[in-house]
């Protein structure tokens, strides 16, 4: 396979200005891009821009995929939304960059296999982009996949303990499941961590709550709110007051403190996948034994309704054969099979001569002798 890279980014906050998108397309002239995304596909020769230096100055999201196995999800949040020393919690210090006011993850997946798997890039941003807004929110699901990432892939001591686990790893959104998948994080070691977290208490608000609580604001922070929204566009401000309130009428989620270290979760997740295949196997098994009894009910019935009929199954046979068509041949040793099944082991003389004669007289018929011998005749 040649090599394939796909870089897309993505502005959520603000638009880009007419300015900015000028400078982005004199980095390509294939790219597409508008007042939101920039997105390249590349077959030969390598993006000319920085993600990094892009993901400071541009957007908020980024996504970078590599037929050599290396997949790349960035996202850029306020640092007044989701502080850079929580994220390198779970992160470390190497994926958490903070800069202007902003911090931006890195959660990189590497697969030395390269692409025994691959799908082209199309699509995973946009399946992964609400991931962003849960951040924001205060659900930090998203961190703690991070973390098992960088446990299943070697980058923590064995002896590390987990950092606080959210609330909700057992029921993921859409947008982290696809994000784990993204990641290539194993199902069975995010099952185990679960075992810990607690369920996600319902977050919904109705507007008569949110009214009066906005109503208990003051008015400078109103005014902050709609000047930010009008005049920038800016959306973390509305976000920033979204966290609040969810703290302050007690809806925000507590983590809890882990205790757990890398070498539990690993070998806790290695027994899940044994047992789990385990299980699967034997219903496997079960299944295939289910068929087989409904085939072998199947063949007896078959076989009975033939019953009497061996001699009129021969002369068929031999019809079939002075045809000269593979179709025939085939439906011939079909019936041969039945009148071997029909012969049974009192018959079975009878039978391998009568088998003999037809080999004797049809010896030029490769495809038909053929048939025979792949069928035990």
């Amino acid at each position: 396979m040649s090599e394939y890279q796909y870089y897309e980014f993505q502005a959520i906050d603000r638009a880009l200005s007419a300015d900015q998108v000028d400078k982005l397309r004199s980095y390509s002239t294939r790219a597409q891009i508008t007042s939101t995304t920039f997105t390249n596909e590349y077959s030969w020769g390598s993006f000319k821009g920085n993600p990094d230096a892009w993901m400071e100055k541009y957007f908020d999201a980024f996504v970078y995929l590599a037929n050599w196995g290396t997949y790349i999800l960035k996202l850029r949040l306020s640092s007044s939304l989701l502080g850079a020393g929580s994220a390198k919690k779970y992160l470390g210090g190497a994926w958490v960059k903070e800069k202007l006011g902003k911090v931006v993850l890195s959660f990189v997946s590497e697969d030395e296999e390269g692409d025994g798997d691959w799908v082209e890039g199309q699509g995973h941003l946009s399946s992964m982009i609400s991931v962003r807004a849960d951040l924001a929110r205060g659900d930090w699901r998203a961190l703690y996949l991070g973390w098992l990432m960088r446990a299943q892939a070697g980058e923590l001591a064995d002896q590390t303990v987990e950092p606080p686990v959210p609330p909700g790893l057992g029921k993921l959104t859409a947008s982290l499941d696809a994000m784990a998948e993204f990641l290539r994080i194993d199902r069975d070691l995010i099952d185990v961590a679960a075992q810990t977290s607690p369920p996600m208490n319902e977050m919904s608000t109705t507007p008569a709550e949110v009214h009066t609580w906005v109503a208990g604001l003051s008015a400078k922070q109103k005014d902050d709110l709609l000047a930010n929204l009008i005049v920038d566009g800016d959306h973390s401000a509305a976000v920033g007051l979204f966290q609040k309130f969810l703290k302050e009428s007690g809806r925000n989620e507590k983590n809890s403190a882990g205790s757990r270290t890398v070498r539990d979760l690993l070998k806790a997740a290695q027994q899940r996948s044994e047992e789990r295949q385990q299980a699967e196997a034997e219903l496997r098994a079960k299944a295939a034994a289910r068929r087989d009894r409904q085939a072998a009910i199947a063949r007896e019935k078959h076989l009975n309704g033939l019953a009497g009929q061996q001699d009129n199954l021969w002369t068929k046979v031999n019809a079939l054969l002075h045809t000269k068509r593979q179709p025939e041949f085939a439906q011939a040793a079909a019936i041969l099979v039945d009148l071997r099944d029909l012969a049974g082991a009192a018959g079975s003389a009878d039978f391998g001569l009568r088998i003999a004669e037809l080999r004797r007289m049809h010896p030029r018929k490769r495809t038909f002798l053929d048939m025979l011998a792949k069928a035990g005749l």
